[in-house]
């Protein structure tokens, strides 16, 4: 069995979970690992993922496990796989092992632009959440709500970033949990909102939390007993790779503010 670290770009995927008829990140993976001859069209033995992540969501941590032949380095994975997805580093494990069960912390962190924001009811309303509470309002979830949550806010230019960790989180939570810390910290809402959000009773309908945007979200971190080892080549194609994402995503930016101030 062997671990892989997985970076990818999530705008162009229907979210990471395979589905059928659209294009998915890890129905992806599934096809280089047809296309290695790792499999013969299906999944292959012990496959397991660290979790889902959403339309559009990106991740630089996700870790996929499964029975690998000993030849199947993360570059050997990349040959195969498209620019957007990329693994980057990897780690023997156990038989048992099982990349969703095994996990013991997983970060996600928010890039949340907030030029004009007030950051001390955001930092405020973050207090708030943090800690152990049943989260049921803030996922669609009816189960499994009940969660131990750190949030770290901070201010880097035009940015509030949000910095989440917890053992595992409900559906929707980070986003929500985002959006709800813009509507705060926006001064669409009182602080307040937070015991009332986190309350026993169910909130429906325009008094609710809908999810903040899925593209800003990325998954950083998932954390587990094991050294991953760096592949040098394949972290190398992953740097360059976004380096070309950066660049064209920030000309995109120049001619939306062309067109913005020229009209």
């Amino acid at each position: 069995m062997r671990a892989y670290r997985i970076a990818y770009d999530g705008q162009p995927y229907h979210g990471f979970q395979r589905q059928p008829d659209v294009e998915t990140v890890e129905g992806e993976l599934l096809a280089a690992l047809d296309r290695l001859g790792v499999t013969d069209g299906g999944v292959p033995a012990g496959y397991a993922a660290a979790g889902r992540t959403d339309a559009g969501v990106s991740a630089l941590a996700q870790t996929v496990a499964f029975e690998a032949p000993e030849w199947l380095s993360p570059a050997a994975f990349n040959s195969e796989l498209p620019a957007a997805v990329r693994a980057w580093a990897s780690a023997d494990v156990p038989e048992d092992f099982h990349a969703t069960h095994d996990a013991r912390e997983r970060e996600y962190v928010y890039h949340l632009y907030a030029p004009e924001r007030h950051d001390d009811r955001a930092r405020r309303a973050a207090d708030a959440l943090a800690g152990e509470h049943d989260f049921h309002n803030l996922t669609p979830d009816d189960r499994g709500t009940v969660r131990a949550l750190s949030i770290d806010l901070t201010r880097e230019a035009a940015f509030l970033v949000c910095r989440l960790r917890a053992g595992g989180f409900c559906r929707q939570l980070v986003r929500r949990v985002v959006g709800l810390v813009d509507e705060i910290c926006r001064g669409e809402a009182p602080v307040s909102k937070v015991d009332r959000v986190l309350g026993s009773e169910p909130i429906d309908g325009g008094a609710g939390v809908g999810p903040a945007p899925p593209t800003p979200l990325v998954l950083t971190g998932v954390d587990y007993d094991l050294a991953f080892s760096v592949d040098d080549a394949a972290r190398e194609s992953v740097r360059s790779i976004f380096a070309d994402r950066v660049a064209e995503r920030r000309a995109g930016a120049r001619v939306a503010e062309e067109i913005r101030d020229g009209v």
